[in-house]
């Protein structure tokens, strides 16, 4: 297998993670426009049972094993790589199994208790996936161990490749031909449930796409060179060390999986016992009124929202050394410089995304979402409401890197925790009040206070102090971004545009003067990343 250098490795990275959140709009969005807000209200009701679970088992191993086998790999201990592979896929097979079996054990019972009986057959579609992830992840961290991230890239594409074929398919075939599956399963009564579980079911088999691109990779790439130093640890210690960095990442990746479920709940059943501020739209029953509002706003709104986030994430990844070089040799010159280069880069990426959609809801959601019109005006103000909330949540990804780089890797658990309780009480206050907006500023408050806190320990702990006026070069620059999209977009109404060119044309005049006041200011220039070297 071709190692990569750490540029080199984070580029394919980042091109494979925009890949795959592409292909997961491809997915999504025609979903969404299949199902409408009810039947989003069955699939993301799966979702959130699946991945606390899926955290708990996945999140975290990918990194664990990576981390062994480059101990592994850079003595010569290729028999070790071997070792650990073989380890690692029998340990996580049977936490997998597990997994799989605690999220077919609780799909009736979860599904009642969350207010959607009917999403007890999507719940099941979507356990097998646990399984399927874990092996999947041991395989992703014995390459990624070993310098080479074109399989992991590789498959992450063959992962969103088969969601998308296998999932639109399934579920318009169910749709087209549901008097034949509501007469096999008799408890089902709703199309549109069944209809989640078919889109459910082109999850999980876009996670066994993505084990059988390994599996067939394995017949021409073995796991690591043949040969190698004789000396092994035992299994036992494999297992040990792998558990141990493994876990911690999984609790807190748990946690973060929780505001799902807090909105789950805490939307179906303040808007069920407080009423809807809007009335049924045609085709939706009073009783199925807080499904439609919570499926619009998780199908529509955070479908939107997370798309930004998902490629700053690996900003994150990729700071990690740079930083861990500079703490571990007490330069802090290079500590602060490498500080203000990923929060500037986060802040730039995101900040012109989130004015955008901010400025351009309405068009943006119509554009996407062109057969759901009740569901997009749920959502276009929520979806204001949600952008700094964005903002923050894409600075706070590198935040976190860091932290873990310099030794503080239990402060993102803690304030994770303390945001679930933030953002829980922020729903039980606010969706009352405000519905699906109530959601949205809830979760703005509480990724702001991520972003606050994580930044806070991160600063102290390094005893670094940062400049405020890059950045306020490019918050100048993302209001002269939203200005001009505003105005064009006025213009573009006043001369009846359709939604479509009003997007593309105010989209254009505010990346325009956004970049355009970058370089006058001189803050491209502060934005620049110099090769970083592992």
């Amino acid at each position: 297998m071709k190692k990569q250098d750490f540029i080199k490795g984070s580029v394919i990275l980042m091109a494979s993670a925009v890949a795959a959140k592409a292909l997961g709009a491809v997915f999504k969005i025609p979903l969404t426009n299949l199902l409408g807000g009810v039947g989003m209200s069955y699939f993301s009701c799966a979702y959130s049972l699946f991945m606390p679970v899926y955290a708990l088992t996945v999140t975290g191993l990918t990194s664990a094993v990576a981390r062994m086998t480059a101990q592994s790999a850079a003595l010569g201990l290729y028999r070790n790589v071997r070792r650990i592979r073989r380890v690692a896929l029998g340990a996580f097979a049977a936490a997998g199994l597990l997994g799989s079996a605690a999220v077919g054990a609780l799909a009736v019972p979860f599904s009642r208790f969350s207010g959607s009986p009917q999403a007890w057959l999507a719940v099941a579609m979507i356990a097998p996936a646990v399984l399927l992830g874990c092996l999947t992840a041991v395989e992703r961290g014995i390459c990624e161990g070993m310098s080479n991230m074109y399989p992991t890239a590789l498959s992450q594409v063959a992962e969103g490749v088969v969601k998308v074929a296998a999932g639109l398919w399934l579920c318009s075939y169910v749709m087209e031909n549901s008097s034949r599956f509501l007469a096999i399963l008799p408890g089902m009564t709703d199309v549109r449930a069944l209809a989640a579980a078919a889109g459910i079911l082109g999850v999980t088999l876009s996670s066994l796409g993505a084990l059988l691109f390994f599996a067939v990779m394995r017949l021409f790439c073995p796991a690591a060179p043949q040969g190698g130093e004789p000396l092994l640890m035992s299994r036992r210690r494999i297992a040990g060390e792998l558990l141990r960095t493994a876990i911690p990442t999984g609790l807190g990746a748990v946690v973060t999986n929780l505001a799902s479920l807090i909105d789950m709940y805490t939307m179906i059943g303040c808007i069920r016992h407080f009423g809807a501020r809007i009335a049924p739209p045609p085709g939706v029953t009073n009783w199925e009124l807080p499904h439609f509002i919570y499926g619009s706003f998780a199908g529509i709104a955070l479908t939107v929202f997370n798309l930004v986030p998902s490629v700053t994430n690996m900003l994150g990844k990729g700071i990690l050394p740079p930083v861990t070089a500079a703490w571990a040799e007490g330069d802090r010159p290079a500590l602060r410089r490498h500080t203000m280069q990923a929060l500037l880069a986060s802040a730039a990426i995101a900040l012109p995304a989130a004015v955008g959609m901010a400025v351009l809801p309405r068009e943006l959601l119509t554009v996407l979402f062109p057969r759901q019109s009740d569901e997009v005006e749920i959502c276009v103000g929520a979806l204001r409401l949600l952008m700094p909330g964005m903002v923050c949540l894409c600075m706070a990804f590198p935040v976190f890197s860091m932290l873990q780089a310099i030794g503080r890797a239990s402060a993102p658990l803690e304030i994770m925790a303390a945001a679930t309780v933030l953002k829980l009480a922020g729903n039980l206050l606010l969706v009352p009040i405000m519905g699906a907006g109530g959601a949205a500023l809830s979760t703005t408050l509480c990724y702001s206070f991520i972003l606050a806190a994580a930044l806070r320990s991160y600063l102290r702990r390094a005893e670094l102090s940062l400049s405020i006026k890059p950045f306020l070069s490019v918050i100048y620059a993302g209001a002269m971004c939203g200005g001009a999209a505003f105005v064009v977009n006025c213009s573009c109404i006043r001369g009846e545009l359709p939604p479509l060119w009003r997007l593309l044309l105010s989209a254009a005049a505010g990346g325009a003067a956004y970049m355009g006041t970058l370089w006058g200011t001189g803050a491209k220039k502060r934005l620049h990343i110099r090769p970083l070297h592992t």
